[in-house]
């Protein structure tokens, strides 16, 4: 409570001096939340008796990340904002920042206590913020203010952004469970009669793998050098803390914190990889190759199958590309805090905030404008309703907005591909720890040095660079003398008493 007051306190005071935050409807800088009267004009008209504001409008800054302000900010202001102010009466104003600059400029923005009126957040810094009392608790006016977001969005995914049984953020209802996949240049399987759909575990995969290698002459399986790390992901609730070794298992009803590369599901498959790293099954330079996108015979990522026409097969120029599921699709904390947006604990207006959040996640109008710019210069609609895509200029991040489950669909697609998403997440198997956060405030010592150990050996361990066995030796040995014990007993601590 006491940082959130030396919080707020910092953000008057810079709010005063700098009156950061919102701009005016006719686009001059105010304060935060500040209101202003918008006389009806044919470019701009007024805010409807439905808002509530009877004609004052509400500027709110949104902060985002992306590839920049868009060139063409202006006219794509021109468009949204009216159509807010006749909705609910509100304009945003927006500040994309650049991916290079996202850790610093973040920083700054809680750290000095400048302010915004909403913020995107994930799962990196989502606690650290919370605990400085940068965000709003919205758990009573998500009721009030934004009850049709509140109904659409499940419980165990307001379970998962709770912290202490309180909300600070809206998640972005998307691919918000975890599901990963082996995805296949399907032309090089049916060369070599694969049926890929019976290929669902590490043993199947070795003999595919194996007949494409020896016949193609070259490595089928592509790895960058975080390799086969979703393995954790897969099994493994991290507890947010932040380190790949500790962790608990998604279906232990037992709640037992365990280092997760001692696993030993884990490391068959890893026996596996190494195997295939040997023969030459995977590309050499694993341990050091970074994600660009380039051919690959097979790979693996996390998604959903209709990813692999719209997303995987043309990033990496396989025209018949197929995702067939690896394990179970499973819902945790760190799936559904990797994108969200948080109100600032100061902001004037909280209520007209969440109306926004509302709006983005339920009008279909407002959140094409998000996802893909301005109409008639970034798309248009088709007479059936769908998205005929201009350019791909538009600079800002679709997955940072808002649900995907109501932005209109691309002209040229026959298959709603978020109706799948939207199936996994609802049949979702929830964490046993969904709504657990740990915390690390008498452990940071120990979890920066386990940390750097564990990015020591990292590649190596998930690229089979080296043998799984012998290397969780030096990893246990390395992690035990850094404090991992520690930090274990301290998870279990405080699982226990959160019983």
């Amino acid at each position: 409570m006491k940082k959130r007051l030396v919080a707020m306190a910092m953000a008057c005071v810079m709010g005063i001096g700098l009156l950061a935050g919102c701009g005016s409807a006719n686009g001059a800088q105010t304060g935060t939340g500040e209101t202003t009267t918008v006389k009806e004009t044919a470019e701009t008209p007024a805010a409807s008796e439905e808002s509530g504001n009877n004609g004052e409008v509400v500027t709110l800054k949104w902060i985002q990340v992306g590839n920049g302000m868009p060139t063409n900010y202006d006219a794509w202001l021109a468009q949204i904002n009216p159509y807010l102010e006749e909705k609910i009466g509100v304009n945003v104003q927006m500040e994309i920042v650049p991916w290079g600059d996202w850790d610093n400029r973040r920083s700054v923005i809680v750290n000095s206590g400048e302010a915004f009126d909403i913020l995107f957040t994930d799962q990196a810094r989502y606690n650290s913020e919370v605990s400085t009392g940068a965000f709003l608790d919205m758990t009573d006016l998500l009721k009030t203010s934004a009850p049709e977001l509140y109904s659409m969005i499940p419980e165990d995914y307001w379970q998962a952004a709770s912290i202490d049984g309180k909300v600070y953020g809206v998640p972005t209802y998307k691919d918000s469970s975890v599901t990963e996949y082996f995805i296949w240049d399907k032309a090089v399987a049916d060369k070599y009669n694969i049926d890929i759909n019976t290929v669902n575990d590490f043993t199947s995969l070795y003999d595919a793998l194996k007949t494409i290698k020896d016949g193609e002459g070259t490595a089928p399986y592509y790895m960058s050098k975080s390799g086969a790390d979703f393995l954790v992901t897969a099994y493994f609730d991290q507890l947010g803390a932040g380190l790949s070794a500790l962790g608990v298992k998604y279906n232990d009803d037992t709640k037992t914190v365990v280092n997760p590369l001692e696993d030993e599901d884990i490391l068959k498959n890893l026996d596996i990889i190494h195997q295939m790293y040997k023969e030459g099954t995977i590309n050499g330079d694993a341990p050091t190759a970074d994600d660009a996108n380039k051919y690959r015979t097979f790979f693996t990522a996390q998604g959903w199958s209709g990813a692999a026409a719209s997303t995987w097969g043309p990033n990496n120029g396989i025209e018949d590309c197929v995702a067939v599921q690896y394990g179970d699709t499973v819902v945790s904390n760190t799936s559904v805090r990797g994108s969200m947006n948080a109100i600032y604990s100061g902001c004037e207006h909280p209520d007209k905030a969440l109306e926004l959040l509302q709006l983005v996640n339920t009008d279909s109008k407002v959140r094409d404008w998000l996802y893909y710019g301005v109409e008639g210069e970034n798309f248009n609609y088709t007479d059936d309703g769908k998205i005929e895509k201009l350019n791909s200029e538009w600079s800002m991040a679709g997955y940072t907005q808002g649900t995907f489950f109501n932005v209109s669909q691309l002209a040229e697609t026959q298959v709603n591909q978020w109706d799948e998403v939207k199936e996994l997440n609802a049949n979702a198997k929830p964490s046993a720890m969904l709504g657990f956060d740990m915390d690390t405030s008498s452990i940071e010592t120990e979890l920066a040095s386990c940390r750097a150990v564990y990015e020591k050996y990292k590649s190596e361990f998930w690229t089979g660079a080296r043998d799984p066995r012998e290397l969780i030796e030096v990893i246990k040995g390395e992690l035990d003398a850094a404090g991992w014990e520690t930090i274990r007993a301290e998870a279990q601590k405080q699982i226990d008493a959160a019983e």
